[in-house]
């Protein structure tokens, strides 16, 4: 039992990680594209190719609030197997630090980010 949940433990805090990866990419993506988007403006670039990227800035802007809702869910399950692991007395351990380190930096994320 705890073995497994550990394991579990574990697998959600190496799933929170990847997608704040995920979410700070898209974020990074979001910014050149804006940059991009302006400097074909600045340029006056053909109608047609600035419809096409400020439909590529849409798309990259869409994937956001799904990653988010997607760390969300991520950082629920995470917290529920760590609040199960305490609950059997396994309060330490570098898998358990590891996860309190994660759901640390989540809150932070979302507390210095707006939706």
């Amino acid at each position: 039992m705890a073995s497994s949940s550990l394991r579990n433990a574990k697998i959600k805090t190496n799933s929170c990680k990847r997608i704040v990866k995920e979410l700070r990419s898209y974020e990074k993506e979001v910014e050149r594209e804006v940059a991009k988007t302006a400097e074909m403006k600045d340029k006056g670039a053909d109608p047609y190719d600035l419809k096409q990227q400020e439909n590529v800035l849409a798309e990259s802007r869409m994937m956001i609030p799904d990653c988010r809702k997607r760390l969300e869910a991520a950082l629920a399950d995470l917290k529920a197997i760590l609040a199960e692991l305490e609950e059997s007395d396994q309060k330490e351990g570098p898998e358990i630090e590891d996860a309190r380190n994660t759901i640390a930096e989540v809150e932070q994320l979302f507390q210095t980010t707006d939706p």
